[in-house]
């Protein structure tokens, strides 16, 4: 039996149990910063590099604009000085039978821009709203 690479266009987006339709999730990945360190009795005339902090880019999520559907303007209403209102994401790529294969489980997310669509008047695409979030952490949920 052969085996395949999963297909990246069948995924679902949930927070706070809501079950969100996307067009494109980017940004999931992180890496760790290295750290360069030389103690000064060291007889190699070089630094050694150890792992250091974990860094995660901001996730942007694209989808349709919808009439009334003002949601992510809301949320990012929520922010004043320190306080916002932060929320867990789950993103899950989906198996045929809309199963989750792959899970990212997305901490402590929040809104850092909201962006409305581009107009074209001789255009003929759909209305594209972006929302890009900061957070504090992605894992893989097995």
């Amino acid at each position: 039996m052969a085996t395949y690479p999963l297909p990246k266009f069948h995924f679902l987006v949930q927070w706070g149990g809501s079950k969100v339709g996307f067009t494109e999730v980017t940004g999931l990945d992180f890496q760790v910063e290295p750290i360069e360190y030389r103690e000064g009795s060291s007889p190699e005339y070089h630094k050694i590099k150890m792992p250091g902090m974990h860094k995660f880019s901001n996730i942007t999520l694209k989808r349709g604009t919808f009439t009334g559907d003002i949601e992510f303007y809301n949320w990012m209403k929520t922010i004043s000085l320190t306080n916002v209102e932060r929320r867990d994401i789950t993103i899950s790529l989906l198996n045929e039978a809309h199963e989750p294969v792959m899970t990212w489980g997305i901490k402590n997310a929040f809104p850092i821009k909201v962006q409305a669509s581009d107009f074209k008047a001789d255009g003929n695409e759909v209305a594209i709203e972006t929302l890009e979030l900061a957070h504090e952490g992605m894992k893989i949920v097995e």
